[in-house]
């Protein structure tokens, strides 16, 4: 490591580290220096000046901005002399020029409420006490550290400019705007998106959007960064606008998978008012997505469940929780193993799961239980099979360096969002890229190349890439002589994957293919994000092998920046599967220790996931369920027909935040404690173990996960539920797996901890999977015909035409149908035809126009706008609108001409 640099800061000695700013390193020490372009985590600018402070350093003095500027040894600073701090106040009060400040510079402002009459003859509108940021507002504490005099002037520039109410989620007052560009910044620098811009009028500097007036055709990802560092009200949360905070709770969001650490700053009603990103969060560092930063409200809502209920003779009514317990232990103890099935929730915590997967095996006896949004187990499960599980336990933020990324069939700039931010700053630093997905996404416009195979011919397109590598001589020869122990076998079998016939199975150039092993297998430090979203299922272990085979014959299979990312759907996935909630094979060390730690033993019978519990309900297989419908989402492609599978049990108990399509269906509600509710832990997906912590008790003796199955359990007269509180399970889990054996309520409570997976030396050699590739036609469906949408920020090469619903902004555009010229012909339809797609139920899911431009019959794309996931997320009617946006499923789907009102309606549409 590299020497710390001694200096002195007002007479105290600091060490700082190489490349801090001295700003960086006061604030360190806790010394505050007032500042206002600077935030955490984002490149020096220096243009408010209000950091300045003396310096001395080898005899010469200078006045610096300690934003910018790096301390030498020895050097001396000063940050209180009256030179400072007049130049400080002159500054404050040249920026105080074009910003209401009446208040700012009022020695009572302390004792005036809102309603006050100002005796100053401030208008109304440009107070402090009416300002969405009051005592929120960093200006303020600005002001007030500088100490200026009541001499400033009480007049300023008005910029008169228009307030923006019309886009989704926040309000932008560019009048309170200071210009320090935090927002332009952060949106460039972190986010890489670059919706927001400095602009001109007048030879004046402004913010704007980069693209047109609203957000909604900026290129917005509404991930409310740029709310987030706004030092004054000019960007503020819409929702709770001018609500007050009364204290804060550091907390995990459970929207997705990346776990992000978040600020939950919380009313004097026990709501959760704001959720802003925590800059020293591991995970995310300050960062967050349109889901977590506004979809965090539902815990607040007035229709939350509050009692029991069940279902008599059609009608739910009330009981208490104990009858509740009762009438759920002996409706499920009616069926057979094979007969029941628990899922957990997919936000459900490490204790949640474990007790789910507890009280299946034992109080049920069945081994049918998943986390609801464990979509595609085979790809965790052929990893920990083949490969050390340790491979998925890099840092988000190693992808920053990255030296070539793939990127296979996943959509993380929306489902694991936050993931994304390091990939395209990987790219910008000059990083590869390479996307395989039969959809366009937000990636493919940041690829190098973009790979869109035929389906079901994603594992034979990255052998293929595999033998390119190996053709090209560009295998890494040293790692496979010494780190591999069948490297000559594999390279002999290769030869299967002639280059020709992978090109003609996966619809792909040769040239494409060998162009994207090349650049992969250039840089060493290959970093993959494996997603299944469009591969069969069937497919998805091949696909595994595939990727690990590409991973060895480039040599990145271990190393910083050479990390492997599972792209789970659900938030506490990773978790789930370590704990036990999952389709566990019998023979696993897992499965062992649980049988073991039971005095009765455990269930015996052949393990069950998800989908395919869904499936056996609608075949009358399965006749019982015990469902946790916290985040769960109904309209999941992935699952089938839920409301069909629910409407053919006999038994159904659900635990659920609301009332909603799965309760309908229940013949026992249990009302569910939300995340502010319970203190417990996850794990995201590089394997980091975090506290979700309690916001406010329950009000109405809402119940979390465990505590469920835990009164179940005991109503069955099972053992082995005597918990008393989370950390009591989560001390059991980490008795009885050893990634989690080190770990206790009480260590995490210090920040989170990243565990160790599997047990072999790194050291030990490595196989290659030998695989024999399959090129038989793959049928996708009755007419052989599917859906693969995609969905971008922005399209430059198309104009974004908005209407107002609502008094908002909301696209209104006919979407383009890209379609294979061959399926074209079949329905009759030429470029230009209007086309409806329906799903093989008979629903419409996409209209719009044809364009004949597909490469692959058989497959029909459209590409919307994220800005309409906002507009979702802005309308959603259901209380929880996070886990119900729309995701780039593919369907098996029909295609059809549309009919001639149809037609003239999408016209019309077209020239609102």
């Amino acid at each position: 490591m590299a020497d710390m640099i001694q200096f002195t800061i007002d007479g105290q000695s600091l060490e700082a580290q190489p490349g801090q700013t001295i700003l960086q390193a006061a604030l360190d020490a806790g010394i505050y220096i007032p500042y206002l372009c600077y935030f955490p985590n984002m490149k020096p600018y220096g243009s408010c000046r209000t950091c300045v402070v003396d310096t001395e350093s080898n005899g010469r003095r200078m006045t610096v901005a300690s934003c910018t500027a790096n301390p030498m040894p020895d050097m001396v600073v000063e940050t209180q002399n009256e030179s400072v701090s007049q130049l400080r106040r002159g500054i404050i009060e040249l920026l105080m020029t074009e910003h209401p400040h009446g208040c700012l510079t009022c020695h009572r402002i302390e004792l005036c409420g809102p309603q006050d009459m100002c005796q100053r003859h401030v208008d109304v509108t440009d107070r402090c006490t009416i300002c969405p940021k009051n005592e929120r507002c960093e200006l303020k504490d600005t002001v007030r550290s500088v100490e200026l005099d009541l001499r400033t002037p009480l007049n300023y520039y008005r910029r008169d400019l228009p307030i923006h109410v019309d886009d989704p989620l926040y309000d932008r007052d560019y009048n309170l705007c200071i210009v320090c560009a935090r927002c332009v910044r952060v949106c460039d620098e972190i986010r890489g998106d670059a919706a927001i811009c400095l602009t001109s009028r007048s030879g004046v500097s402004l913010v704007g959007t980069s693209h047109g007036t609203s957000l909604m055709e900026s290129g917005c990802e509404f991930c409310g960064a740029c709310i987030d560092v706004c030092p004054t009200g000019a960007l503020v949360e819409r929702e709770y606008k001018w609500e007050k905070a009364k204290r804060q709770v550091n907390t995990t969001c459970t929207n997705c998978a990346v776990g992000c650490q978040m600020v939950a700053e919380i009313n004097s009603f026990d709501k959760v008012i704001r959720f802003r990103g925590d800059v020293n969060g591991v995970p995310n560092k300050g960062q967050a997505c349109f889901k977590g930063k506004f979809g965090y409200e539902y815990p607040n809502h007035k229709s939350r469940l509050k009692h029991p209920y069940v279902r008599r003779d059609g009608i739910l009514s009330n009981v208490s929780w104990d009858d509740a317990f009762k009438i759920a232990a002996e409706k499920l103890s009616e069926y057979e193993p094979d007969e029941v099935a628990v899922i957990a929730s997919a936000r459900g915590s490490n204790e949640d799961n474990f007790v789910a997967q507890q009280f299946a095996r034992i109080a049920l006896n069945t081994n049918q239980v998943d986390s609801a949004h464990n979509f595609t187990p085979e790809i965790s499960q052929r990893i920990n099979e083949r490969w050390d599980s340790n491979h998925t336990t890099h840092s988000i933020w190693e992808l920053e360096d990255a030296r070539s990324i793939l990127v296979i069939s996943g959509n993380p700039t929306e489902e694991q969002n936050v993931l994304s931010v390091p990939v395209k700053m990987a790219v910008r630093n000059g990083a590869h890229l390479v996307v395989v997905d039969q959809r366009e996404t937000e990636l493919t416009r940041y690829a190098d190349i973009w790979l869109r195979p035929k389906m079901g011919t994603d594992h034979i397109l990255l052998m293929g890439m595999v033998r390119a590598t190996a053709d090209c001589s560009l295998e890494e020869g040293s790692f496979i002589r010494e780190r591999t122990k069948n490297g000559e076998e594999f390279r002999n079998s290769l030869w299967e994957y002639d280059l020709k016939r992978v090109s003609e199975a996966c619809e792909i150039s040769m040239d494409e293919i060998i162009a994207a092993a090349t650049i992969l297998a250039k840089e060493p430090q290959m970093a993959v994000l494996l997603g299944a979203q469009t591969v069969f299922p069937e497919n998805r272990s091949d696909v595994v092998d595939a990727v690990m085979n590409m991973r060895l014959i480039n040599g990145s299979i271990d190393g910083h920046g050479s990390g492997l990312y599972p792209l789970h759907a659900g938030a506490n996935t990773r978790g789930s599967e370590l704990v036990g909630c999952a389709p566990l094979a019998l023979d696993s060390d897992l499965f062992q220790r649980l049988d073991e730690a039971c005095d009765s033993g455990i269930a015996t019978n052949t393990p069950m996931g998800v989908c395919e519990m869904f499936e056996a309900m609608r075949k009358g297989k399965i006749k019982a369920a015990l469902l946790m419908a916290d985040g769960f989402d109904f309209s999941a492609n992935e699952l089938g027909d839920v409301r069909q599978a629910l409407g053919s049990l006999e038994t159904l108990v659900v635990s659920s935040l609301f009332d909603n399509e799965v309760t309908a269906y229940a013949d026992l509600v249990l009302p569910a404690a939300a995340y502010t509710e319970q203190t417990s832990t996850v794990t995201n997906l590089e394997s980091r173990v975090q506290l979700v912590r309690k916001a406010w008790e329950p009000k109405h003796g809402e119940k979390t996960g465990w505590e469920i199955f835990k009164g179940i359990g005991q109503a069955m007269g099972v053992d082995g539920f005597e918990y008393d509180s989370a950390s009591d399970v989560f001390d059991t889990i980490a008795s009885l797996v050893p990634a989690y054996g080190e770990l206790s309520h009480a260590s995490l409570d210090n920040g989170s901890a990243m565990v160790s997976l599997g047990v072999s030396d790194d050291e030990m050699p490595y196989s290659f999977e030998i695989m024999h590739p399959d090129f038989e036609d793959v049928t996708h469906s009755s007419n052989g015909m599917l859906f693969a949408p995609g969905r971008v920020l922005h399209q430059s090469d198309r104009e974004v035409p908005l209407i107002q619903r609502n008094y908002l902004n909301v696209v209104n555009r006919v979407e383009d149908i890209v379609m294979h010229p061959d399926d074209a012909k079949n329905i009759s339809a030429i470029e230009g035809d209007s086309i409806i797609v329906r799903d093989l139920s008979g629903h419409v899911i996409a209209s719009g126009r044809a364009v004949l431009s597909s490469s692959h019959p058989g497959i029909i794309n459209t590409t919307t706008l994220f800005a309409e996931l906002a507009t979702y997320l802005e309308e959603c009617e259901y209380p929880d609108p996070a886990p119900t946006v729309p995701k780039l499923s593919f369907k098996h789907i029909t295609v059809e001409r549309a009919s001639a009102d149809a037609e003239a309606h999408q016209k019309a549409a077209a020239t609102v």
